[in-house]
């Protein structure tokens, strides 16, 4: 079940990114749907926990650049490939840019 509200946030997501057009309300609407696979390893508002590094408060273009290097393989990581090749370049723009917006 969680695996589908995950999958609709993402295509939320895309579809009010790849219109351009859509108010700043509804894009940080699905960005946070779509942020919210992160959480569970990465913590609540994703500070971070463990040996999983915070992403909260990251600059949205670095964030952006990590998940494409876990999606092509340019990064080591235990799961985040896996994890990254599931997003487009909307989605993961999406998502670096809501955590960017949260606290550390």
């Amino acid at each position: 079940m969680m695996a589908r509200h995950i999958r609709m946030g993402m295509a939320l997501a895309a579809a009010v990114l790849a219109g351009g057009v859509a108010p700043a309300a509804a894009q940080g609407a699905a960005a946070s749907l779509a942020a919210q696979g992160c959480l569970g390893c990465h913590g609540p508002n994703g500070e971070g926990q463990d040996a999983i590094p915070g992403i909260a408060g990251r600059p949205a273009a670095g964030t952006e650049a990590v998940l494409k290097a876990f999606r092509a393989n340019e990064r080591p990581g235990t799961i985040m490939g896996r994890i990254a090749r599931g997003y487009t370049d909307a989605e993961i723009a999406a998502v670096a840019a809501f955590f960017a917006t949260q606290p550390r």
